[in-house]
């Protein structure tokens, strides 16, 4: 097993699949590696596709040095806004025109918070509550159900990203075929119901640029930078970073996408890639 990295390391770290299985479990391992490393001298960033407000508790109180959310629309060092960008209104009214014209469940985010119409809001919280995992189960991490405040209320001014889903097959390939070349839309990476999700930001607004934005705030090479995760919206995180390292419960074709593939996200996947690379030292008691 590698020896503890003498040199400072920064890690990115994606939510859902990668710290949070979609039972809403954190492993253990995953709250130890994250604190010793820190408490060794590296840097760990939240690197998701959720709105800041809308990260679970449970995964806020293991502790962060920054994040970068809404899928790179937002980034922050500490409390400090490093990187923030909205969509422009008229961009904006041609998306929620697509939506409605198909029928598409739809979510919108600003930085802190997400907006929902009822009917989006009845199917998710109808999906959670199929979904909901025994409690018992010793890996269990408390998680309150979904909530979104009313799309009538959302400021259409302040909106980064919206997510959308469907029981119909090849919405992702429509809505890329009519707004490819002027958003980034990639697969969904959230735990939601129907048959095709997907998440969309502005062109250029992906996890990697704003990776950039941080590590150019903090005076740090992109060799230093790990970035682990397991959704599509982790592909360009995986091209900046130095390593980019998949999670074992990650897609096969995402897997080939990365540097290195980990275990799954309830196997210790973090731990084990932190041990890898330095970050934390591995010992057997740890993973027990």
């Amino acid at each position: 097993m590698p020896e503890r990295s003498s040199t400072p390391k920064i890690a990115f770290l994606d939510v859902d699949g990668t710290i949070l299985d979609h039972g809403r479990r954190i492993a253990p391992s995953t709250v130890r590696a994250i604190r010793e490393a820190r408490a060794a001298g590296h840097l760990v960033y939240l690197c998701t596709g959720r709105a800041a407000g809308h990260i679970p508790e449970s995964v806020l109180e293991i502790g962060f040095d920054g994040a970068v959310t809404n899928g790179g629309a937002f980034a922050k060092v500490g409390d400090v806004l490093v990187h923030g960008e909205t969509m422009p209104r008229a961009e904006l009214d041609a998306l929620l025109a697509h939506f409605e014209e198909y029928e598409l469940h739809y979510l919108l985010q600003t930085n802190r918070r997400v907006y929902a119409s009822a009917r989006t809001r009845a199917a998710i919280q109808e999906h959670l509550a199929a979904a909901r995992v025994d409690k018992s189960e010793p890996q269990t991490a408390p998680q309150a159900g979904f909530s979104a405040e009313p799309i009538e209320d959302a400021p259409l001014d302040e909106i980064a990203k919206a997510v959308f889903f469907t029981e119909e097959a090849g919405a992702v390939e429509r809505a890329r075929q009519e707004f490819g070349e002027r958003f980034h839309i990639v697969r969904g990476s959230m735990p939601l119901p129907g048959g095709s999700d997907g998440e969309i930001g502005l062109h250029g607004t992906t996890k990697g640029a704003a990776i950039e934005k941080v590590l150019e705030h903090l005076g740090l090479d992109r060799a230093d930078a790990i970035g682990i995760g397991d959704s599509w919206n982790d592909v360009e995180m995986f091209e900046v970073c130095g390593v980019g390292i998949a999670m074992g419960n990650a897609a096969l074709e995402l897997q080939e996408l990365a540097d290195e593939v980990t275990s799954t996200v309830l196997e210790n996947g973090i731990f084990d890639a932190f041990a890898r690379h330095g970050l934390v030292t591995a010992d057997a008691a740890a993973l027990s």
